[in-house]
């Protein structure tokens, strides 16, 4: 936001004019496990609004999310009259249409996607393109913290919690995943998934999964004035 200066007026009207601006813009209300892409798209000026970043660890508990997400949106939304924008997949919250139910409670706009690793891929179900027998790990640096989370009591419980997957695929989106490396070695140790393929991403998918939804939340504010 660039600098403005008001001559001859307190510190509290130039807080309540900044205030203002950035109440114009939309909303952002994203799954944390987007955060360092997110923030990237941001400072690259490739989209404009403010973000809410909700804790990643929720994704371990449909209950926990659905409160917290809930309490987003409704706070968010009577503070941006510029509309608000959910970042979650189609199943983050369940497979019985309780994400679908939630954006129609509100009626607030959500990216198309199924996923936090479909809206890198960029959307509209491309994650099932690449994957449709959910036969793959998707770690991202994200996913590469949470997964070291998600463990058995012993490496052999783990390995059979992790039986029904082929092999992991490892996303790149910001270029910084050789200094995981360790980290993503130790995952496959742990799981006894083979390391398939590594996709240098880019952060163009999420780009667009991100205007998609910020035209389309435009064009439902232009239709209820």
């Amino acid at each position: 936001m660039a600098e403005i200066t008001y001559p001859q007026v307190g510190h509290k009207v130039v807080a309540k004019v900044l205030e203002m601006q950035s109440d114009e813009k939309p909303c952002v209300i994203s799954c944390g496990i987007l955060r360092k892409e997110i923030e990237q798209l941001l400072e690259k000026g490739d989209i404009d609004v403010t973000v809410h970043f909700l804790n990643e660890t929720l994704h371990n508990d449909y209950n926990r999310l659905d409160r917290a997400l809930n309490g987003a949106v409704k706070k968010y939304r009577k503070q941006s009259p510029a509309g608000v924008i959910v970042v979650y997949g189609d199943v983050c919250l369940g497979f019985n249409g309780e994400m679908k139910k939630l954006i129609e409670k509100y009626d607030v706009v959500k990216v198309d996607a199924l996923n936090c690793i479909d809206c890198l891929l960029g959307g509209k179900g491309k994650l099932l393109e690449m994957d449709p027998d959910h036969k793959y790990l998707f770690l991202n640096p994200a996913f590469i913290q949470f997964a070291e989370k998600i463990r058995g009591k012993t490496k052999e419980m783990t390995r059979e919690m992790f039986s029904m997957l082929d092999g992991i695929v490892l996303l790149d989106a910001m270029g910084d995943l050789d200094a995981y490396q360790s980290k993503i070695d130790e995952i496959a140790d742990h799981t006894g998934l083979p390391i398939l393929e590594r996709k240098n991403i880019g952060l163009e998918g999420l780009k667009n999964v991100l205007l998609e939804a910020l035209d389309r939340n435009q064009q439902k504010r232009s239709a209820t004035k």
